[in-house]
């Protein structure tokens, strides 16, 4: 074990030989913090070790750690896909206002590399300080949420300067606004039609001549966007984006409202909606009209929620005009508004009523706009795409394989037909199922599991689209629902991510001095202490271990009961 480490075991009274090997690699990691957390210049970033009992006024002074070190990894995060070789972000003219590749392999510039550390290294950080935001604020109760919203602002800030990460759907937007503005139905045609503009060379070439499955407020507020950047391809972008931040903003004002109404911590709930990497990440970092959808469907159940459930169903059907699964608030405002516990004929007729008033809402925006109601027709076209991440989508190309191995003749695109019906079908009857459940299950979280279940037995899987259900179950994140929002959280914000082996290879081809710096970057991300509490919990654990006897105080909690089950 060592001597550091035998002394450490001896002064805490702890057998050495009874410590598993795991547990011998969290006491070093635990001295490796000691004595980091004493130098500059994390010193002055990790603050002294604090109990719960002894958080002075509202507990804000704990946000200073986990704002600034999220400042760093979403910085990182930006200056990871700047270099000219970055897979992360589109490199072509136009793009964005920096980045642009040189003369030459760009995929050979030096600083490829360290983008590539810069970029794994920021994203793990992050994850690291959200889920140590998480465990403090179960711990803090009544952190104000204007304080939060401030530590919003400043992850959020480095993104307003980065390119468009981890997807292309941004210059789609573009080209599409630009087809609304000279009076072209992006619902007939695709942005191939405006020829050799320049949207259109950034636009991926999947969907070059694919309608739009989009909503009309979505598509007219996007043609104003173009209008109003004077046709500026980087003015259209940033303006975008700008949208996004938006729909985050309506999702900030939102939750914590549906919080309290529900009796839970708003400032939990803000924590785990709004700072949760996929929001940041995506849905501002890729500017995904998903954030416009979801503010504006937070927005109304929060308002439904406060005894109007009219103005609630037309900033639900708004945020439908926007993308068609939030529908699925209007539907819940319906069932639930004439109260819990009524049989379901009770219910048909505030649901009919609801589905009248949302569908005069669309049809208001779909006449008023021009558009008309053919982008209904459209709401498959996400379905194009056809990735093994889709269970509906991946089970089709394996059984297609199978089928061709043992002599069948059958169609990659029968087989896929047969297996997206299967899965429409089984997350159908599970909606149903958590609908007529919902009273017992409780509404929000029926709500957001059927958005999930809509999404992973659906066509496609987007990292962004995992956002619907997350930031809904948000305010009633307790138990094994919080377990589902932390771990979805994490994996989304990795999936698809280019470059592993690119980055594997690199540490085999940089030269030693960079090597060792991004190694020594790493273990830094690896063991840097973020929560005040993480390492005093740490030593509680393997107190206890040593010990055989029973938990400290601090392990006795309902707050760490709770931890206990994530």
């Amino acid at each position: 074990m060592g001597l550091i480490g035998r002394t450490a075991a001896s002064v805490r009274g702890i057998d050495p030989s009874a410590i598993p090997v795991a547990g011998r690699v969290l006491d070093r990691l635990t001295i490796w913090d000691e004595a980091v957390r004493r130098r500059w210049p994390f010193s002055a970033l990790v603050g002294p070790d604090l109990e719960p009992g002894a958080v002075d006024g509202d507990g804000s002074r704990l946000l200073v750690r986990p704002a600034v070190l999220g400042f760093i990894a979403v910085t990182a995060i930006t200056l990871g896909s700047v270099p000219q070789g970055s897979p992360f972000v589109l490199k072509l003219t136009g793009a964005w206002f920096y980045g642009v590749p040189g003369v030459g392999d760009a995929t050979k510039h030096p600083l490829n590399f360290l983008g590539l550390i810069a970029m794994y290294g920021g994203l793990v950080l992050f994850m690291r300080v959200w889920y140590g935001l998480i465990r403090t604020l179960s711990q803090i109760k009544g952190v104000p949420v204007r304080k939060l919203v401030m530590v919003l602002a400043l992850w959020i800030a480095p993104l307003l300067l980065a390119p468009p990460l981890f997807s292309r759907d941004i210059y789609s937007y573009a080209a599409q606004g630009e087809m609304m503005s000279h009076h072209i139905s992006p619902y007939h045609y695709g942005p191939g039609v405006l020829g050799a503009a320049p949207s259109v060379t950034l636009v991926d070439h999947l969907w070059l001549n694919t309608p739009v499955p989009y909503g009309p407020l979505f598509m007219e507020t996007d043609g104003l966007l173009t209008s109003a950047s004077g046709h500026n391809e980087l003015v259209d972008l940033a303006l975008l984006r700008l949208l996004a931040v938006v729909g985050v903003g309506l999702m900030a004002l939102s939750i914590p409202s549906l919080a309290r109404s529900l009796g839970r911590d708003p400032s939990y709930a803000f924590t785990m909606a709004v700072l949760n990497p996929v929001t940041i990440l995506h849905l501002v970092g890729g500017a995904h009209n998903d954030a416009l959808m979801l503010g504006l469907l937070m927005a109304g159940l929060a308002v439904a929620r406060r005894g109007r459930p009219v103005a609630g169903i037309v900033l639900c059907a708004m945020a439908a005009a926007v993308k068609v699964p939030a529908a699925l608030g209007v539907l819940y405002i319906g069932w639930n508004w004439m109260g819990t516990g009524l049989p379901v004929r009770a219910r048909i007729r505030p649901v009919v009523t609801a589905g009248l008033i949302a569908t005069a809402v669309m049809a208001a925006l779909s006449v008023g706009t021009g558009l008309g109601w053919s982008w209904v027709l459209n709401l498959s076209t996400p379905g194009t795409v056809r990735s093994w991440v889709a269970p509906a989508t991946g089970a089709g190309i394996f059984l297609t394989d199978i089928a061709h191995l043992v002599g069948i003749g059958v169609s990659l695109h029968t087989t896929l037909s047969m297996t997206r019906g299967l899965g429409v079908l089984a997350a159908f009857g599970a909606g149903v199922w958590l609908l007529l459940r919902s009273d017992r299950i409780g509404a929000l979280r029926a709500m957001g599991l059927t958005m999930l279940i809509i999404v992973a037995l659906g066509p496609v899987v987007q990292p962004w689209y995992l956002s619907w259900g997350l930031v809904v179950l948000a305010p009633v994140a307790t138990g094994k629902v919080r377990t589902l929002i932390i771990g979805s959280s994490i994996v989304a914000a990795f999936i698809g991510l280019p470059a592993g082996r690119q980055l594997v290879s690199g540490l085999f081809q940089a030269d030693p001095l960079t090597v060792a710096v991004a190694l020594l970057v790493c273990l830094a991300i690896l063991t840097l202490p973020l929560s005040p509490f993480d390492r005093e919990r740490l030593l509680a654990r393997w107190r206890r271990r040593g010990d055989g006897g029973s938990a400290p105080q601090l392990e006795e909690s309902g707050a760490s009961r709770d931890l206990v089950e994530v």
